[in-house]
């Protein structure tokens, strides 16, 4: 990561930015008119929020390609947006959240999902950790070939 452009790096901190802004909101973090929470906020639903926003920037930035660079013919989203699904989850109020009231009613989301919150927030740390490292890996052992001059050079 020591060898990322300035666009590379405004993409992390945009990409963290946004993870807040868009987890924070509707989990009620952030207080809003729009949202409202019937549960207070955890103590570790700020940590993982902002583990989740570090890992979520720093993981777009890997799909940002240097302006002379083919274009990476193979993308690994699917475990990152897991992640980011999960820490939503990991964050959100037990309550609030419709499929859980459906799935669980109130007092299921309250004995049953309330309690499995933190493991939902490890698990999602873990999956943009992981998926970071690959793709951070990734563009070591196989880095993409550069156009210059309209010639591909290895």
């Amino acid at each position: 990561m020591r060898t990322w452009t300035p666009r590379r790096l405004l993409a992390a901190a945009v990409g963290a930015t946004a993870t807040t802004v868009l987890i924070a909101v509707p989990t009620d973090l952030i207080d809003t008119p729009l949202f409202g929470r019937s549960v207070p906020v955890t103590w570790w639903a700020w940590p993982v929020l902002i583990a989740t926003a570090v890992l979520s920037g720093l993981l777009l930035a890997t799909y940002v390609r240097p302006g002379d660079a083919m274009r990476s013919p193979r993308a690994e989203r699917r475990v990152g947006t897991v992640g980011g699904v999960l820490s939503l989850l990991a964050v959100g109020c037990p309550v609030c959240n419709k499929l859980v009231l459906l799935a669980l009613g109130t007092s299921g989301a309250m004995t049953w999902f309330a309690p499995a919150q933190p493991l939902l927030a490890i698990v999602s740390i873990v999956l943009l950790g992981w998926a970071l490292r690959r793709r951070v890996l990734g563009e070591r052992q196989c880095p993409l070939p550069a156009v210059v001059g309209g010639r591909v050079e290895r």
